[in-house]
């Protein structure tokens, strides 16, 4: 990973446009090739960012730019959609990389382990006709927590959380986006299976095609009948 802070400023073209003024930032460059554009708040989420499959190229500034004191001009292609990042630098600040290796993955909680293994064992809640391909699926990103095959033999893969957020939806997203490029897997669906799945994420999870599943814990751990309750 590549971190630099500088003076820049930012542009988005191609299914939208965005300008971000002259500040100062924090580029990340990660060794999937994305990068994020950070200011010093605002939590986790970048100002913008462009996801892979994407290539980053650095070029000299012309006569114009370089009077307008830019050094570096950072054009980073979406190679699918041919949208473009621009990142005019100034001055950077830092400038520093750093090989973090394969990333284990997020260590799920005792709960979120537990509706893993009752998912793959009641695996037809995913719908009839499913089968366990296998738990922990490992990809060069990290696992994924059940690959699963639907009725007519296509790739799934399950995200499952207790709570679900846009963050659940995203974890995923970067899951299938890397395994649609394995022809042995793809084409690879996605669903997004928790206790409870909040609007926000439903949404994004809809729009990317992404099905959503709400599990019920109780039911899964035979301690809660739905057949018998009144209401």
């Amino acid at each position: 990973m590549r971190l630099v802070i500088a003076q820049c400023s930012v542009d988005y073209a191609g299914r939208l446009s965005a300008h971000l003024p002259l500040a100062t930032r924090l580029l990340m460059v990660k060794a999937d090739g994305s990068l994020l554009v950070h200011s010093d708040g605002g939590s986790y989420k970048p100002l913008n960012w462009m996801s892979p499959p994407c290539t980053l190229s650095v070029s000299e500034p012309d006569e114009v730019q370089a009077d307008a004191g830019i050094t570096q001009l950072w054009t980073v292609t979406q190679k699918k959609t041919d949208d473009k990042l621009i990142v005019s630098i100034h001055e950077i600040l830092h400038d520093s990389s750093h090989e973090l290796g394969i990333d284990p993955g997020l260590q799920k909680d005792g709960v979120e382990a537990h509706l893993q293994k009752l998912l793959a064992e009641q695996i037809e809640l995913l719908g009839e006709g499913h089968t366990l391909v296998r738990r922990e699926y490992m990809t060069a990103i990290g696992p994924v927590d059940i690959l699963a095959r639907d009725q007519n033999g296509a790739a799934i893969a399950v995200e499952l959380k207790r709570r679900g957020d846009i963050d659940g939806v995203e974890q995923l997203t970067r899951y299938l986006e890397l395994m649609n490029r394995d022809p042995h897997l793809a084409p690879v669906t996605g669903i997004f299976a928790a206790q409870e799945i909040k609007p926000q994420a439903r949404t994004l999870a809809e729009d990317r095609g992404i099905r959503c599943l709400v599990l019920d814990y109780d039911a899964m751990r035979g301690l809660d009948d739905a057949h018998m309750r009144l209401f």
